[in-house]
């Protein structure tokens, strides 16, 4: 076949591909973690758009866990369809605890928390042996509000980024209310959804066995990335390829 046919062929192929994931495909909606908003995703959000994939990523306050699932949850009652619940991180509760609705197809986790029922974040990390070393680089101001401390999150929140992205997320974190923590799940959506997680292997703030632990808890469909805390800025290829995969699930 001619080189021209190949790449003809080839164009004609992916585009097929991309017309049949999204003739019944569900809209993905992102979650965000802890001290980050919607932009997290912004190397992810291209390599699913590209699959024909509608895609939203979440803006939540970060004020509390109730206010963050009650966002979380109005962008998913105004998608048209179905839809991929994707988190990150402390997004990982937020999700656990929103992805109760009819429309939420699939659960995917981004080296993030999974709490089981009456869990908290807290809870979770409070039952370490010891505190993690990233703690003592976390400020709160008099207001009870959560910073990071750009050395820090160089060091233990994004290693495997550029100096230059670290230090950009550092100055753009968005503080998170230390209550929002306390937020307790009450029904996880894991424990009726199809649910895939990826665990970061280099992660510094969840620890990849703990990650493990909660993907066997759903019976997840585990992913692998050779990635710090922010897989999906480092690892993007890896976790798109998940949250693709979980588009493709058929609905119940």
């Amino acid at each position: 076949m001619p080189i021209k046919s190949v790449f003809i062929a080839a164009a004609i192929s992916t585009a097929s591909m991309s017309a049949a994931v999204a003739a019944d495909a569900p809209s993905i909606v992102l979650v965000h973690g802890a001290w980050a908003n919607g932009s997290s995703w912004s190397e992810v959000i291209p390599l699913l758009q590209e699959h024909g994939l509608h895609v939203v990523a979440v803006h939540n306050p970060s004020s509390s866990f109730e206010a963050d699932v009650a966002a979380t949850r109005r962008v998913i009652a105004d998608q048209p369809g179905d839809v991929v619940l994707v988190g990150h991180s402390y997004g990982g509760a937020v999700i656990t605890e929103a992805g109760d609705s009819d429309k939420v197809r699939a659960l995917v986790y981004v080296a993030a928390f999974a709490p089981a029922a009456g869990q908290s974040v807290n809870a979770i990390v409070a039952a370490a042996p010891e505190p993690p070393p990233w703690q003592s680089e976390i400020h709160a101001d008099t207001m009870g509000w959560l910073t990071w401390s750009a050395p820090g999150m160089a060091k233990y929140f994004a290693p495997d980024v550029t100096p230059k992205t670290a230090a950009l997320l550092a100055a753009t974190q968005a503080p998170l209310f230390s209550g929002a923590f306390d937020g307790k799940v009450t029904q996880p959506a894991w424990s009726k959804k199809p649910s895939w997680y990826v665990i970061a292997d280099n992660d510094q703030i969840i620890p990849p066995p703990l990650q493990k632990i909660f993907a066997d808890a759903m019976h997840a469909t585990t992913v692998h990335a050779p990635a710090s805390h922010v897989a999906m800025l480092s690892q993007p290829q890896i976790v798109a390829d998940a949250i693709i995969a979980a588009a493709a699930t058929k609905a119940p």
